[in-house]
C-alpha cells in the first residue's frame, strides 16, 4: 500500500482524491451513536460493518470486531486515532474519509445512496490502533481548481465521514455475495476490496460526524 501526503486547511497538498459511484448495498446492524462533549473539542464514534456477512472475513477467533474512532481537535490540525480491536492479525485496509455513507442514522441501507461520493485517502489500517493528524473536525473538503475563468468540474465538498476497505480483494471473497471478487479503486495501487466499516450520519443534520457544527440555516452546511 502507499503512503500519501496530508491535506492541508486551504489547499490540495494530499496525493488523490477518488470520485467514486460505486453501487452498494447494506444490511441493518446496531446503532452506535457519536459522542459529543459540549466544547466539541473532543468526539468519539463508531464504525459499523458495511455487511454482517463480511464479519467472518475480519474477526479473530472468538473475537467481535469493533472500531472506535477518536478526533480530537488541534490549533492548526486535529488528530484521529482509530481503534480497531477484534480482528485476526495480518489483515489490511486503507481509511479514507468521505462525502456519503451507504446508512442511515439508525444503520438501515439509505435507499437514496448513489456512491461514496469524494473521497480522501488518509492512511492504511491494521489491527490495533493508527493516528494522523490533518484538517479534520467541521473544514475537511476538496474540489478541483481549474482557470479562473472556468467553472469547476468539483465545487468544494466535505467528507465529514470515516471508513475503511480491504487492502487485498482476496480478503474479502469468502464474505462477498457470491463469493465474488470485488475490486474498488480505494487503495494507493486502485485496487482495493470492497468496503468493510463506515460510520453513520448524523439523525438530525444528516452529515457524517466529523461535522460537530451543523449550520441549520444551510442544508448541509456546517460552520468553520
Amino acid at each position: 500500500m502507499l503512503s500519501n501526503l496530508l491535506p492541508g486547511r486551504l489547499s490540495w497538498t494530499r496525493c488523490g482524491a477518488i470520485v467514486s459511484s460505486l453501487i452498494f448495498l447494506g444490511v441493518n446492524y446496531p446503532v452506535h451513536a457519536k459522542e459529543s462533549p459540549k466544547d466539541s473539542e473532543s468526539i468519539q464514534f463508531q464504525l459499523v460493518p458495511a455487511r454482517q456477512t463480511i464479519i467472518p472475513c475480519v474477526a479473530a477467533p472468538g473475537k467481535n470486531p469493533k472500531v472506535t474512532v477518536t478526533v480530537k481537535r488541534g490549533d492548526l490540525n486535529d488528530t484521529m486515532t482509530v481503534h480497531a480491536e477484534g480482528f485476526k492479525s495480518g489483515i489490511q485496509f486503507d481509511l479514507f474519509t468521505i462525502q456519503n455513507s451507504p446508512f442511515l442514522s439508525n444503520g438501515q441501507p439509505d435507499p437514496n445512496f448513489k456512491g461514496f461520493g469524494l473521497s480522501w485517502y488518509q492512511t492504511d489500517l491494521e489491527p490495533g490502533s493508527v493516528t494522523i493528524r490533518t484538517i479534520l473536525l467541521d473544514q475537511i473538503f476538496g474540489f478541483v481548481s481549474t482557470n479562473p475563468q472556468s467553472a469547476s468540474p468539483l465545487q468544494p465538498t466535505r467528507t465529514f465521514h470515516v471508513g475503511f476497505w480491504f487492502n487485498n480483494p482476496d480478503d474479502a471473497v469468502a464474505c462477498n455475495p457470491n463469493h465474488q471478487r470485488i475490486v474498488t479503486p480505494f487503495n494507493g495501487e486502485f485496487q482495493a476490496g470492497p468496503l468493510a466499516f463506515i460510520s453513520l450520519p448524523d439523525p438530525v443534520s444528516k452529515l457524517g460526524p466529523l461535522c460537530t457544527k451543523p449550520n441549520p440555516n444551510v442544508p448541509g452546511g456546517c460552520d468553520p
